[in-house]
């Protein structure tokens, strides 16, 4: 999917009015409706399934919060399908509505800045529910899962739910990540998707417990592994591109430890420094294909660490960034094109510049001299990183309420947006 990009200079950007904040309308039953038949017509080639548990205590017109886990596009399918039969709003990116926000918000779209405090967001979300006698649809976890992992949840959603007050209903899905994975570069896979759609608190639920104690309720109900899960059901996927653009999750050689010069194509992951290959195989396992090296292995670590499956490997590279913040060595430094958004016209390229990432948090310069911002550890528990954003490259952005930037960096091949991601969430830890 694309999106409206103008090139302007930094300078006339800001003198751009932001667009006004958008209340939300009520949904169009027409393009509910319409949703919810293309999805159908389209979900057919996966043979979707859902079950439905403890469903019956949510009365006919009664607003819901609707958490689901954020696995690839296909979840916006999913939900099309399953509540097209009700009124409901999506929190969604405000970057996707960019060049069509009429449209949008009749779907029923709630725009939010993701990883920015955003006051407007939970006025908005009790507009929908008290006024408009809607339901919500939520993706707390913000950010599709790089590794087929859980990704953090905001410490407040606990609080957020007392705030709301209505029943919570989960939705977790199987195979959505497996059909499509976001490292992936949009290329979609033959695999069955399925649904567990279950009632998890009621009102009174919410109302006696703890913040606290929603938090782990809702903690225990995001947990999940895709590539085991497809491990232990014994899911093929025997797509020959299956592991093309792995190295955007698998950045890091476990032998020789050389960052960016991991290369993900076909069913093969490989370190081009020392020459360490891996295969993914067809139920999502990672078997080394050879110890032999066939590329310069003079700096080979004899503590070589080996891994049979991805979310391993992921989670020894948050290790090896969390050691790198306690040393203080931790430091990125990457030329990138700059984008920026300020209203629903477009998304527009402002320039060049520079984005480093270390210890203090985000600094970026550019734009002939006129751009310096700077973003604090403290300031989100996560990253806005995406792959292929909108088929532009992949990206890092930074931002507060006033302004959003969006960094492409221009070496695409050795950059490491899953770094920068893993290296904000621990420095957000720490701070």
């Amino acid at each position: 999917m694309k999106t409206k990009v103008t090139e302007l200079p930094y300078s006339e950007v800001c003198k751009i009015k932001p667009s006004l904040h958008l209340r939300p309308v009520r949904q169009s039953v027409f393009l509910r409706r319409l949703m919810q038949f293309l999805a159908g017509f389209v979900l057919r080639s996966v043979h979707f399934s859902c079950s439905k548990n403890g469903m019956e205590r949510i009365k006919k017109n009664e607003p819901v919060l609707y958490l689901m886990n954020h696995s690839s596009f296909t979840d916006l399918e999913i939900t099309s399908l399953l509540l097209g039969g009700r009124q409901y709003h999506i929190i969604c990116t405000n970057d996707g509505l960019v060049g069509k926000p009429g449209l949008m918000l009749r779907v029923g779209c709630i725009p939010a800045k993701k990883f920015i405090s955003d006051m407007y967001l939970i006025k908005d979300m009790k507009y929908a529910v008290d006024k408009l006698g809607s339901s919500i649809l939520m993706f707390p976890e913000a950010s599709y899962s790089f590794d087929g992992c859980e990704t953090p949840l905001p410490d407040s959603l606990g609080k957020f739910l007392k705030v709301l007050g209505i029943p919570v209903v989960m939705i977790r899905t199987k195979g959505s990540f497996l059909r499509d994975p976001l490292y992936n570069g949009l290329q979609q896979r033959k695999v069955k998707v399925s649904a567990n759609m279950y009632y998890l608190l009621s009102a009174d639920d919410i109302r006696t417990k703890s913040a606290d104690e929603l938090n782990a309720i809702l903690e225990g109900a995001f947990e999940i592994d895709n590539f085991k899960e497809q491990y232990e059901s014994g899911t093929v996927v025997d797509e020959p591109f299956r592991a093309d653009g792995l190295n955007r999750v698998l950045y890091k050689c476990p032998r020789c430890r050389t960052e960016g010069e991991m290369h993900g194509e076909g069913i093969h992951i490989t370190c081009r420094h020392c020459g360490l290959k891996y295969e993914l195989t067809e139920l999502g396992r990672l078997e080394p294909v050879s110890d032999d090296t066939d590329g310069d292995s003079t700096d080979a670590k004899s503590d070589t660490v080996y891994f049979d499956n991805v979310p391993d490997w992921y989670r020894w590279e948050r290790e090896c960034v969390r050691e790198e913040i306690e040393d203080k060595t931790y430091k990125m430094d990457l030329e990138t094109d700059i984008y920026m958004m300020v209203d629903y016209k477009a998304i527009y390229k402002v320039g060049e510049g520079r984005l480093v990432h270390d210890c203090n948090g985000f600094t970026l310069t550019g734009c002939n001299g006129e751009l310096e911002f700077k973003m604090s550890p403290k300031h989100s528990y996560s990253l806005y990183a995406d792959y292929y954003w909108y088929e532009l490259g992949d990206m890092i952005a930074i931002g507060d309420t006033s302004k959003q930037f969006y960094c492409i960096p221009k070496d695409q091949d050795k950059t490491i947006v899953a770094k920068a991601r893993l290296a904000a969430e621990e420095l957000y830890k720490l701070s």
